[in-house]
């Protein structure tokens, strides 16, 4: 897996700026990650299934992750950020 460009639904920054300073600090890290290596293992990157099948999560501290989509052409849209739960919600 390869990222281009990362965008940010609208969705993904409202939940963003909802979290603690110090979950975002360790979000931003954990970008970083993505961005040079995807598939760093820290990120626990792993497809989702079922309804959610072509859905991405990789997993920034034990309760928080980030979930996308990898878009045709190449961009990584970042879909939804929180804890376990956010899969409710899409």
């Amino acid at each position: 897996m390869i990222v281009k460009k990362i965008i940010y639904s609208t969705q993904f920054v409202k939940e963003l700026r909802k979290l603690p300073k110090e979950i975002i600090a360790v979000a931003i890290q954990k970008e970083d990650i993505f961005k040079d290596n995807p598939l760093h293992q820290s990120l626990r990157l792993h497809e989702l299934h079922g309804k959610f099948k072509g859905i991405w999560s990789i997993s920034f501290t034990s309760a928080y992750r980030i979930i996308f989509e990898r878009m045709k052409n190449g961009d990584i849209l970042f879909i939804s950020i929180g804890k376990h739960d956010i899969y409710k919600y899409l």
